[in-house]
């Protein structure tokens, strides 16, 4: 049983540069790292098992995705399937929408600030995933998909009050359970918090709304010693494979995770 389990994030993987972006070139050196060296990349059941104690194999890594972006579909997908790999897609159901799969080439999304503005245009067909996507990338071993909420809504930053603000909380955790249910046939107990914010309030509500693996944008790597309610991940930088490949050989052992963390804040 290995001492810990690096989690990557991602969200973009497009040629159009921006913010949490990386390169189809780079996500796919960085992916073909991954499968040359052995990593075996778990699935939310391997990852829950590992926080409860069981063992999976020596060099395990999770692979996560926030949002829900097409370009997940159309620039990860195929490498994902290409070397055998899955990952876990976070995704904010009230911006999925309906129609047939895309197919690439035929509709590339724009940059982050661009997907961003569209969305709050109401036009979020246009860069985010579709229910018939999601199915695709299932059925293809690529991905599963779990909550990112159903607005993906700060709702510290918009409800002062506190007893609104859970019931608002609670509202939108159990629309994106019911949106994964109908449309995918189940939901999960494994929850992304937008932006990484939570505090407790946040994990009680969540936990009330039927989660249990919540997600955070904290850095460090999970051990079965983890608590469950507040994982932490890190973020995968648009660099070649050797980076993610140095990366993982500190992050695979938790001391060398912490003394890595300690020298880069001194």
């Amino acid at each position: 049983m290995n001492c810990a389990v690096p989690v990557l994030m991602y969200h973009h993987v497009s040629p159009h540069p921006g913010l949490v972006t990386i390169t189809p070139e780079r996500f796919r050196a960085q992916m073909r790292t991954l499968a040359e060296r052995g990593w075996h990349t778990l699935s939310s059941t391997d990852f829950a098992g590992f926080l409860n104690g069981q063992p999976v194999p020596p060099k395990s890594v999770l692979v996560t995705f926030d949002d829900g972006y097409l370009d997940n579909y159309l620039h990860a997908h195929p490498v994902l399937v290409e070397y055998r790999l899955h990952a876990l897609f976070f995704v904010v159901t009230g911006w999925l929408g309906d129609g047939p799969p895309r197919k690439p080439g035929q509709s590339d999304p724009p940059d982050h600030r661009e997907c961003m503005r569209r969305i709050e245009a109401g036009r979020p067909d246009d860069v985010m995933l579709r229910w018939s996507e999601l199915a695709a990338m299932r059925a293809a071993g690529s991905g599963e998909f779990h909550s990112h909420t159903h607005t993906h809504t700060r709702w510290d930053r918009t409800v002062a009050d506190a007893t609104e603000r859970r019931e608002r909380l609670h509202d939108d955790l159990l629309r994106s359970r019911a949106a994964l249910s109908e449309n995918l046939g189940a939901a999960s107990e494994h929850l992304c918090w937008p932006q990484g914010y939570f505090d407790g309030d946040y994990q009680e509500v969540a936990m009330a709304a039927g989660f249990r693996y919540l997600y955070s944008v904290r850095r460090g790597v999970a051990t079965p010693a983890t608590d469950p309610a507040s994982i932490p991940r890190i973020v995968a930088k648009d660099r070649a494979g050797g980076w993610l490949r140095r990366r993982l050989a500190i992050y695979r052992w938790p001391w060398l995770a912490a003394w890595y963390a300690r020298a880069r804040e001194g």
